[in-house]
């Protein structure tokens, strides 16, 4: 009941202090599977799906008072993803990979959007962990490849030489908590996505994994804030 009051408040146009303070008591109730178990709805989902603009087209990514609202749904999304099957397969319905793709992609080059960026990319790890017919959406009609090494690229901030080689900087500053973060992140659901990718069949799919080797040499060449976190982006 409490998890539906807060979706019904969440629902309403209410102001952004009191809907990060809804989605922020919902994520910590998402944690626990029985209390999913009768809100996890087609309705509820499209709530959430809603305050995390991921509908871009119709509600586009513009005002940054808007982005802790954003970046709270994702992460009530992630929590509802991993511990509901029956949220699993009301993505593929409502067509959830697609819209992280495009929220990705709106993403780039904008300052500011790097916990949005973060949150998306940990979604599209869980999803394409959790439901093959996701990973194989992603693979074959999303461009999920290029989607996620372009959003690696983007994290460790490569510049390019040659066409499949980094510039290597040895005295570049390491990188920061969220840049490093949103790495791990895509590299996460890059190994997913490309876990049965063994065959390479066209030309367009051999550039874009040579393209893709030479940035995850230029990752491991690459430094966290810690240790603990260098080794993890490693």
């Amino acid at each position: 009941k409490l998890c539906e009051g807060i979706l019904n408040i969440l629902e309403k146009d209410t102001k952004t202090s009191c809907q990060v303070a809804c989605l922020e008591a919902l994520r910590i109730l998402s944690r626990d599977k029985k209390v999913l178990v009768p809100v996890t709805t087609k309705r509820n989902m499209q709530i959430l799906m809603k305050l995390a603009k991921l509908d871009t087209v119709e509600d586009p990514l513009e005002r940054v008072s808007e982005f802790p609202v954003i970046v709270e749904a994702l992460k009530c999304l992630c929590n509802i993803i991993f511990n509901s099957s029956v949220a699993q397969k009301l993505s593929l319905e409502l067509n959830l990979a697609a819209m992280l793709c495009n929220l990705l992609q709106e993403c780039k080059d904008r300052p500011l959007v790097d916990d949005i960026k973060c949150f998306d990319l940990r979604l599209l790890f869980l999803l394409s962990l959790l439901h093959t017919d996701i990973r194989a959406q992603l693979r074959q009609e999303l461009q999920g490849v290029q989607v996620l090494t372009q959003a690696l690229e983007s994290s460790l901030s490569v510049r390019w030489t040659e066409e499949y080689k980094a510039a290597e900087d040895r005295d570049r500053p390491p990188l920061s908590l969220q840049e490093t973060d949103c790495a791990i992140e895509a590299l996460k659901a890059l190994f997913n996505v490309t876990l049965d990718s063994w065959n390479v069949h066209s030309k367009n799919e051999s550039h874009q994994f040579r393209y893709m080797a030479a940035i995850l040499r230029h990752c491991l060449l690459t430094t966290g804030p810690t240790e603990e976190k260098t080794e993890e982006l490693h």
